[in-house]
């Protein structure tokens, strides 16, 4: 007879294994709720962000990014935060990326991974707390972080 701690500990693991298969799941539900809560239910005004991004990735392993905000970056008027958004990854938030006026520009270059052919969102947050974006899709012919469905 197994005792009450081996039983528990046994419980808890199978509990947590059953959370992080269910996290590895990528939806474009799972990408518009994390959309939802990095605006916090307001709508990004579809302006001043220009994602570019290849319309055709032969390895998903290895994306070139590059996002630009229109702003004046000043003390009074600049972008807070960058963060991208990718519907088709397990985990949707691929990046948040912080700013101050002291920057001087509002832009990122970066590699991503992508799991399959998507769409992909840039979220503009000002330190006014108005929120602006851009999208673009992508053709991804070999998918990086596979995951058994």
């Amino acid at each position: 007879m197994k005792s009450k701690r081996r039983r528990f500990i046994s419980a808890s693991a199978a509990g947590l294994a059953l959370l992080a298969v269910d996290r590895l799941h990528a939806s474009p539900d799972r990408a518009q709720a994390t959309l939802r809560a990095i605006t916090r239910g307001a709508a990004p005004e579809e302006a001043r962000v220009e994602l570019d991004i290849p319309p055709l990735v032969e390895n998903g392993n290895l994306v070139v990014l590059n996002v630009r905000v229109q702003s004046p970056m000043t003390a009074d008027d600049f972008v807070k935060t960058i963060y991208i958004v990718a519907e088709g990854n397990p985990l949707p938030n691929v990046i948040t990326a912080h700013f101050t006026p002291r920057s001087g520009k509002a832009a990122l270059s970066t590699r991503v991974r992508l799991s399959e052919s998507q769409r992909v969102w840039a979220i503009a947050e000002t330190n006014k707390g108005t929120f602006f974006s851009g999208q673009a899709s992508t053709i991804v012919t070999l998918a990086a972080c596979t995951e058994e469905r």
